[in-house]
């Protein structure tokens, strides 16, 4: 057996039905499919049952303990030479195996990852997530792009692929609830074996479905790289600060704006105040500058939005998701920045020591 596909999965029966059937399509079939249901309150093994004849499949379920640990799981009751570890929203194309198996023809690897895009049937909020998690303009590249602001590629979790041998030297993933995955990959990288992107062997990812689930996400996503910072010094990059510099910047644009215009409404109420118009102009001084001024400190948000509406209405082929793009490129840089600050006052400031989680109780939502 060459590859064992792991697959953890918390109460998303439906989402599992998907995955399975895009695996009973694989134009290469040597392969075993691992599910291992962590402690779900809506199990999939009804749906697990109806590909039974149909995959080398195995069930398994366990006490809730969280993705990385219930991966693990998963690990130890495998066979294959390689293991893959996909997330349950994931929808592979048929030729994601072959091309995993191709590349490493190609070139020997220990470990590597694979991209992620939106299908067609996605939502257009999905759609829209998926553009600010894969974007140049918001996340570098950094996650599977074309261009990329850090040489080194770091698998995710949800597309990630790794020897047995190599896997089982590093003990497999940590205990950590958030950034697990990255844990592992730079692990990877400090014992000295071979990792890479796969760039053909790319997924459909379904991320979260609603705005408030991947604010969320990506909040956890900033505490888990002062977490990380902190379990491995020198991991942390200039690409790991972008999101807390916009953070920062977007908020002080923002203040500005809003003083800038109380210096114009001030103006303007100092016009309708005055007997005799003819003594406006100090009043006018005031309304030109706060409106300039306002002006001025919303240009640098207003030029991010109308390059991300562009971009993702021309990817997209729509001006719906590109309008929702805006607002989720903001959520994504947000989210992962407060993220970032918060576990960085309270861990490097204030010297907590043990590691944050933010969201405990919604680390799979």
């Amino acid at each position: 057996m060459k590859y064992s596909i792991i697959v953890p999965v918390y109460n998303r029966p439906d989402e599992v039905d998907e995955l399975l059937q895009s695996l009973t399509q694989q134009t290469l079939e040597d392969m075993e499919v691992i599910i291992v249901e962590d402690g779900s309150s809506q199990p999939c093994e009804d749906v697990v049952r109806r590909y039974a004849g149909k995959l080398q499949l195995r069930y398994y379920t366990k006490e809730n303990s969280g993705p990385g640990l219930t991966r693990n799981f998963g690990a130890e009751h495998s066979q294959g030479e390689f293991l893959i570890f996909l997330d349950s929203d994931c929808v592979l194309p048929q030729g994601f195996l072959q091309a995993v198996d191709d590349e490493l023809k190609r070139k020997d690897s220990d470990a590597w990852g694979g991209p992620d895009r939106a299908h067609d049937s996605f939502t257009p909020v999905q759609k829209a997530i998926s553009y600010s998690m894969t974007s140049f303009l918001t996340t570098g590249g950094i996650r599977g792009g074309k261009k990329q602001m850090d040489r080194k590629f770091y698998p995710r979790s949800f597309n990630l692929g790794i020897r047995r041998s190599l896997y089982r030297q590093l003990g497999g993933f940590s205990s950590m609830r958030f950034g697990e995955d990255i844990d592992l990959s730079i692990r990877i990288y400090e014992s000295g074996a071979s990792c890479r992107l796969f760039p053909e062997a790319w997924v459909w990812h379904k991320r979260r479905t609603d705005f408030r689930k991947f604010f969320k996400q990506v909040h956890n996503s900033g505490i888990a790289r002062i977490n990380l910072m902190k379990r491995h010094p020198g991991s942390l990059k200039l690409v790991h600060l972008l999101p807390m510099l916009f953070t920062l910047g977007t908020f002080a644009c923002l203040l500005f704006a809003f003083l800038f215009m109380l210096l114009a409404l001030i103006g303007m109420i100092a016009i309708w105040s005055m007997p005799k118009p003819g003594c406006a102009n100090g009043p006018m001084l005031f309304i030109i500058f706060g409106i300039g001024g306002m002006l001025i400190f919303l240009l640098p948000l207003l030029l991010f939005s109308a390059l991300v509406f562009i971009d993702s209405s021309i990817r997209n082929k729509s001006m719906k998701i590109g309008i929702l793009s805006v607002w989720a490129s903001f959520i994504q840089l947000i989210g992962y920045g407060t993220g970032f600050l918060r576990a960085w006052w309270l861990r490097c400031v204030c010297g907590r020591n043990e590691e944050l989680q933010a969201f405990k109780d919604n680390f799979y939502k």
